[in-house]
């Protein structure tokens, strides 16, 4: 094994800081694993809504708190990873250093498609230094992955390969080349000479769509399901060519999308109908930006050999989870790959399993024998680093005088990229049907192939666009109903239970498991003054004009079924294990101090492994979707009451006696009313003498095999809880947020500020008020880019991007963020959940986005700007017309 240099040591919690190596011992990796062993139980019968008073009822963690036993849930603190972080210990992928490590450096398309012809590396192999090239010829051909119920998920043939012969984007990896140092590899990548053949291209998806409009692939520019044969699983997509007629187009140049044939759509109740009974129908065009995920960390990664086994260094959002990923994508077996990754830079989406370009290094370690280091600059990262799809939607969308929606036509252009369908477009619907609740709708969409940089899931993928295109019309609706847009909102908001999307197989609707979004949207209105700020609105004071905007939001925020596994050592201290990605959420460590709560384990005698899958990691959620916090503290609360259980039938078995006889709490296991009691260290004791269940010898059998093979890799050295989440939940788990802001605009030059801005959440219990709070207004933050600025640029005619650095491709700075940002939560438990806590990374994006919107067009009038980001220029040139000026469907500008 190579002598790795800076490797930090794993972190604990300590008086001294995070620095000490942990007391739990690691051993052997235990074996990967590709999905959950089990299916999620029965879904049990639904339950009317319940009101916020009863809510607040439901238990946060355990059914009584003992009057010695510290709660942690819901309480600030130092997380593990804080001091490593601002002292500069925290190693990220591109601290790892190895005796005789080469660095590689990528060789880029300078096409958006092309066909390679010929490579010449001669001259650059030639060069002192130069260790290797890697081509696509050199990658595994795609393999298929079996999950642990044994269902086949087939290879897509056309995905991405992490380099190509056929480039379908300019700044595509053709090849890679490794050298002693990064210098004599750039100088090597320079002396390369590749013959390529130009292929037709298309940056624009109604470009594409024309009837004479070129395909980004040579097969296509669309996926497409073939029809259910009625044997086994659906059949996988399919690129086809579909174009839209001339007729189609007829009103494109005035501004309405154009809405030919769908690839998808769905429908529920009496649509026609529902715009026969409205007193308002609008019919509105919007286009939302293409966007980069900008993570601070590029995806770099440094991969070694060790034998047979594999060691990747890489920013990743998902521990446990980029094990099979990697696997797939090297075609090996997962219980071959090791993953250290003790700290990601951000991920936002876009390193949910890491990135299929970590095989480049892998692969060019594996040829030179040596360990091989891949660091990607900001431009590189831009290219190869994914980013938002594009959806340009036209929206009918009935109102009655009173403001309730009635029916909604929801169709949908996005702009795809070149590779794997991204599900954003047919989510954008769900979404709308969820967050405003029209009692018919029927959605249509298609995906078009672009040849731009590919797509990936992005902070509420698809919620944020559907939000974004909805928001407009709520709006102006608001104005000529003359109803205020806060009871606009409320009067459409979800309450729990509430059904949305299409009908499921079961001829069912879906529903979420609870919904506070009118609590939010009333407190929210209190805490901002909305009030006083609407009898100011709209009045012009000089050149400045003040408006006020609201908008509702929401994402999925949860998932269920994993495990989670602890150590109670008989020196009294707690090892708990993650599998958790650690993104700078602080996910990794909050949902662990559920179970530390429920035993009674003081936070400081607590030390946490995760990062390095080496050190027997149970089987842990990926860290996307904003599922962390639900699914794991769902998790911890099973192997917490699973470790309870324990601890009264040992002190039953000790000191006589019945286990219910006995509580837990203040680092003892004591008798109900007095009497006898044992620490948890001498409880640990026992558990080793005891053995069985008791130590990890003999863990339950429904846990996944990796959590299977951690715990026996731990096992008798201690107390363990060890245990897979089976708590029943009825609906499927979304958070909301309700956004406020006010802005001020000079309509001399166009520009304005953010004065105010406040977001709401319903989130369930709140487990670290301060990740929370940052959470909300991050994630607030990120939606707010897309509204003043954040898009990308392609040159339409050489399909060349424009905007790939930061100063043109412009992430929001602090100079950006409102003069005053707030936010708040309901703190209201989710009751299908044992801990009551859903996830919150995603739902703020789309009310960050919208708010701000609303309140443009609160100061400034309905016919302003058609899309999104509205910048001066945009407002001062559709003010000077009267009406909006810049185009509306064309993309990338």
């Amino acid at each position: 094994m190579p002598n790795l240099k800076n490797q930090s040591q794993q972190t604990g919690n300590n008086s001294q800081g995070a620095t000490r190596q942990h007391d739990a011992p690691t051993a052997a990796p235990g074996k990967p694993n590709q999905t959950s062993s089990s299916t999620p139980p029965d879904a049990k019968p639904a339950a009317p809504p319940m009101s916020a008073a009863d809510q607040a009822k439901v238990p946060l963690v355990t059914p009584q708190t003992p009057p010695n036993k510290k709660k942690l849930v819901g309480q600030n603190y130092t997380t593990p990873d804080m001091i490593a972080k601002v002292t500069g210990r925290s190693k990220y992928a591109e601290d790892y250093r190895a005796d005789g490590m080469l660095f590689t450096k990528l060789l880029l398309s300078p096409y958006p498609h092309a066909r390679v012809l010929h490579i010449d590396a001669s001259e650059a192999l030639a060069m002192p230094g130069v260790r290797g090239i890697l081509t696509m010829d050199d990658l595994p051909a795609p393999a298929d992955s079996i999950t642990d119920l044994g269902v086949v998920i087939k290879a897509n043939k056309r995905g991405e390969r992490g380099l190509a012969m056929e480039p379908v984007y300019m700044g595509e990896p053709v090849l890679a080349l490794a050298a002693v140092d990064e210098l004599t590899a750039a100088n090597a990548i320079e002396k390369i000479n590749i013959k390529y053949e130009p292929l037709p291209f298309v940056v624009d998806p109604f470009v594409s769509l024309r009837p004479d409009g070129p395909n980004a692939r040579t097969d296509g520019n669309t996926w497409m399901r073939p029809p259910a044969t009625g044997k086994g699983p659906p059949p996988p997509l399919d690129v086809v060519s579909i174009k839209w007629t001339d007729e189609d187009f007829k009103d494109y140049e005035q501004g309405k999308m154009p809405m030919g044939k769908p690839t998808d759509q769905w429908s529920f109740g009496d649509v026609e109908g529902g715009f026969k009974n409205a007193a308002l129908v609008l019919d509105e065009t919007f286009m939302t930006p293409n966007t980069s995920h900008q993570c601070l960390e590029t995806r770099t990664v440094m991969a070694y050999w060790h034998g047979p086994k594999l060691v990747v260094c890489a920013g990743t959002q998902s521990t446990v989870q980029t094990i099979a990923a990697i696997a797939r994508w090297m075609s090996m077996s997962p219980d071959d790959v090791v993953l250290i990754s003790e700290y990601t830079g951000g991920g936002f989406g876009s390193k949910i399993t890491a990135s299929i370009h970590v095989i480049i290094p892998a692969l060019l370690s594996k040829k030179c024998n040596v360990p091989v280091m891949m660091r990607i600059s900001r431009e590189e990262e831009h290219f190869i680093g994914r980013g938002r799809p594009s959806i340009a939607g036209r929206i009918k969308c009935g109102f009655t005088k009173e403001g309730r929606i009635t029916a909604i036509d929801m169709y949908c252009v996005l702009d795809n990229g070149p590779y794997d369908q991204a599900g954003d477009c047919n989510q954008s619907g769900r979404i709308v049907s969820l967050l405003y609740q029209p009692p018919a709708m029927r959605w249509r969409g298609i995906s078009v192939l672009t040849n731009t940089t590919p797509r990936s899931a992005q902070s509420s993928p698809g919620g944020m666009q559907g939000i974004t295109l909805m928001e407009p019309l709520m709006a102006k609706a608001s104005r000529q109903l003359k109803i205020d847009q806060v009871e606009i909102h409320r009067i459409n908001a979800p309450v729990s239970k509430a059904e949305f999307g299409p009908p499921g197989p079961n001829g069912k609707r879906g529903y979420p498991t609870s919904c506070f979004l009118q609590d939010a949207l009333t407190k929210g209105a209190e805490k901002f003054k909305w009030s006083d700020r609407i009898a100011k609105s709209g009045k012009r004071v000089g050149s400045k004009v003040r408006g006020v905007g609201v908008s509702s939001s929401t994402f999925v925020a949860g998932s269920k079924g994993y495990d989670a596994l602890f150590v109670i050592l008989p020196n009294g201290r707690m090892c708990i294990q993650t599998g958790i990605g650690n993104l700078g959420t602080e996910n990794f460590s909050d949902a662990q101090r559920v179970a530390a709560e429920i035993v009674g384990m003081p936070w400081e005698k607590v030390d946490l492994t995760w990062g390095n899958t080496t050190k027997s990691l149970p089987w842990s959620c990926a860290s996307g979707g904003s599922q962390t916090t639900h699914a794991m503290t769902r998790a911890a609360y099973a192997a917490g009451m699973d470790a309870k259980v324990k601890l009264q039938e040992i002190a039953a078995k000790t000191h006589g006696g019945n286990p219910e006889h006995y509580e837990v709490g203040g680092e003892r296991v004591y008798r109900k009313g007095g009497g006898v009691s044992m620490t948890l260290a001498q409880a640990a004791q026992q558990a080793i003498k005891l053995g069985g269940k008791y130590d990890g010898t003999e863990p339950p059998p429904d846990i996944n095999k990796m959590t299977a093979a951690a715990a026996k890799a731990l096992a008798g050295q201690g107390l363990m809880g060890v245990a897979r989440d089976n708590h029943p939940q009825d609906g499927q788990t979304y958070s909301f947020v309700a956004s406020f802001a006010e802005v001020e605009v000079d309509v001399e030059t166009g520009s304005y500020k953010i004065l105010d801005f406040l977001a709401v959440a319903d989130v369930g219990t709140v487990i670290h008020p301060k990740a929370l709070g940052g959470q909300i207004l991050g994630r607030s933050m990120l939606g707010i880019a897309h509204a003043i600025g954040q898009k990308w640029v392609f040159d339409q005619h050489l399909g060349a991007p424009l905007a790939k650095r930061f100063y043109n491709n412009k992430p929001p700075t602090i100079l950006d963020a409102p003069a005053n940002m707030e936010w708040a939560a309901l703190n209201i438990p989710d009751p299908e959940t044992p801990v009551g806590a859903r996830g919150i990374g995603e739902p703020p994006v789309g009310g960050g986005c919208c708010a701000i919107l609303n309140a443009l067009s609160d100061a400034l009038g309905d016919e302003i700007f058609r899309r999104a980001p509205v910048t001066a220029d945009v407002i001062l040139t559709s003010l000077e017309a009267g009406k909006p000026v810049t185009e509306t469907l064309t993309a990338h500008i």
